[in-house]
């Protein structure tokens, strides 16, 4: 399939549906580890259940023991890929960080790293398709060509927790394909697609136009996807918009936003979709509306609204120490 056909529905990587499993959002560093063991369980393997019951377990406790930093995590992932960059043909493209989702550590990570600080907005990892490439542009224009998804518009302001509007700040988006592919994983590459930069005005408001998220799995020949079916998990990340917020004097946000009503949330093979980052989508059937937007074809749009609120770097150091 390629990067720019877009799907019309949804498939089980590996074979694998979401399996009916009440798991929480990972609010606390326990439940994650919580989670993943219930996960495990659904291994058809005894051996590989225990095998991996354990090796999950000691692996969190060890990362809470020592209190790991997430640079400290990534730079040890950064040296296992250097090695083996080193004894492959070629990169393996994310296959470490991939590994590092599957096991829950990412998700363990920034929960431990990032605790939720009163009212402002909840962060989430960076993943591993972010660029220094993405083009700036102006309140409602396009990060996505058209025919490549279902069209969606995102609009909020930022805020300070004091609810006071944040002008200039920036903001980075980017997401995947309506295929669930990002443009970095296309080989005929040419130029930043599904990702973009743009400043609040001075009412603190943004505006652009995307394409409504969609749930995606990890290529069944991965290494990783095989890993996830020997443990009868579904190796498939539920769909989401990446946003990067930051403003001069003021903790920059990393975080993502997850539509509503994804069968994949609790068993997403990250482990890190957070409660208060599950959004609403409204659809939105008005021609006039459509065109006023900027959408070229057809009445129909999803919207997306959402108010990112941002800690000043006082107001992080200080519940920090």
């Amino acid at each position: 399939m390629s990067t720019t056909e877009v799907r019309d529905e949804p498939y089980h990587a590996n074979g694998i549906p979401p399996p009916n499993l009440d798991l929480p959002y990972p609010d606390s560093p326990g439940e994650i580890t919580a989670s993943l063991l219930k996960l495990t369980e659904l291994a058809p393997n005894p051996r590989t259940r225990f095998v991996f019951k354990n090796l999950i377990s000691k692996l969190h406790e060890f990362i809470s023991e020592t209190n790991i930093t997430t640079e400290e995590w990534r730079s040890g992932i950064e040296f296992l890929t250097s090695l083996n960059e080193a004894l492959t043909p070629g990169p393996r493209g994310q296959e470490l960080n991939l590994l590092s989702d599957a096991f829950g550590v990412t998700a363990l990570l920034e929960r431990l790293n990032n605790p939720r600080i009163g009212n402002a907005t909840e962060s989430s990892a960076l993943g591993p398709f972010f660029t220094e490439d993405a083009p700036d542009f102006l309140f409602g224009e396009s990060i996505a060509s058209e025919g490549i998804g279902e069209y969606m518009f995102v609009e909020g302001r930022v805020l300070t927790t004091g609810g006071e509007p944040i002008p200039g700040a920036v903001i980075e988006t980017w997401e995947a394909f309506g295929t669930g592919l990002y443009d970095i994983q296309n080989a005929e590459r040419t130029g930043p697609e599904c990702r973009g930069r743009l400043r609040t005005d001075e009412e603190g408001k943004y505006g652009y136009r995307a394409i409504v998220p969609v749930p995606y799995a990890i290529p069944e020949d991965d290494p990783v996807c095989r890993l996830l079916q020997s443990l009868g998990r579904p190796a498939v990340q539920s769909g989401h918009v990446h946003v990067i917020v930051h403003a001069p004097g003021f903790h920059k946000l990393v975080t993502m936003l997850y539509p509503e009503d994804d069968p994949y949330f609790s068993t997403s093979v990250a482990q890190g979709v957070k409660k208060s980052l599950i959004v609403k989508l409204t659809e939105i059937d008005d021609e006039t509306d459509a065109r006023k937007r900027g959408f070229q074809k057809g009445t129909k749009f999803k919207l997306l609204n959402y108010d990112f609120v941002l800690l000043t770097e006082d107001e992080w150091a200080g519940a920090r120490t």
